[in-house]
């Protein structure tokens, strides 16, 4: 595996991924306080955490498992809410076909919705792939590590933080702040809008089916944008050959 790590690249990775742990500890507070109110242990609570790594799937095990839901309706609850990923997989997965196979089940699993939108642009401006391949996974160890000290402060402020205070609208925070340094583009202005949009017109869809519809909307419009928007550039270059 060693081949495909490099140490500085790891350090600026983690470095760089720092700023997101900000936003990422109160939703890990809260993905905490959720599974002990739903009645999990301590020990089962942060297991899940450490296991499955992903906020909104433990959010939604934790409130149907407080229902009563059975298993397989909360297997595949989280399996939908977490499709996002094979979009995010099939992005990188031209990137990552030269890489040694356990790196690509590392990779795999620290893939979030931060570590993508960090790394994404990188993976496509740098041909280094070994540098790529390591900042993408010190930014990754970074996030699992504070979503880790995260979980743990919420298991233990489970039976003090009462309900009232709703602490569940620092995600939409989170990923506002991933986004925000990405809409420098008009293509990408109108992806953002279009799955917006979607999501919010499509929300009463049943299993959070929205996300998934938003998200192929987004892709659509990204690819009519790109079309457009890439013919108008080669328009504005041809009269100056």
């Amino acid at each position: 595996m060693r081949t495909h790590f490099s140490r500085p690249a790891f350090i600026e990775g983690a470095r760089d991924m720092l700023p997101m742990t900000v936003g990422l500890i109160p939703f890990g507070i809260v993905c905490g306080v959720g599974a002990i109110s739903a009645g999990a242990s301590p020990v089962a609570a942060l297991a899940m955490s450490m296991i499955v790594f992903s906020g909104a799937a433990q959010i939604i095990a934790a409130q149907l498992l407080a229902a009563g839901a059975p298993l397989a309706v909360i297997v595949l609850s989280c399996f939908v809410v977490s499709l996002r990923f094979l979009m995010y997989s099939a992005a990188m997965a031209p990137y990552l076909k030269p890489v040694d196979q356990r790196w690509r089940h590392l990779v795999a699993f620290l893939l979030t919705d931060q570590a993508f939108a960090s790394a994404i642009r990188r993976f496509r401006e740098s041909p280094d792939l070994r540098a790529n391949v390591s900042y993408f996974v010190g930014g990754g160890a970074v996030l699992w590590l504070a979503w880790q000290i995260a979980t743990i402060a919420g298991i233990l402020a489970g039976a003090v933080i009462p309900a009232s205070w709703q602490l569940e609208f620092v995600v939409p925070l989170c990923f506002l702040a991933i986004l925000a340094p990405l809409l420098h583009e008009r293509a990408a202005v109108i992806v953002f809008a279009t799955a917006a949009i979607a999501a919010i017109a499509l929300d009463a869809m049943p299993m959070r089916l929205s996300m998934i519809c938003a998200g192929l909307a987004g892709i659509v419009a990204g690819v009519v944008a790109d079309r457009i928007f890439g013919r108008s550039a080669t328009a504005e270059v041809e009269p100056g050959n």
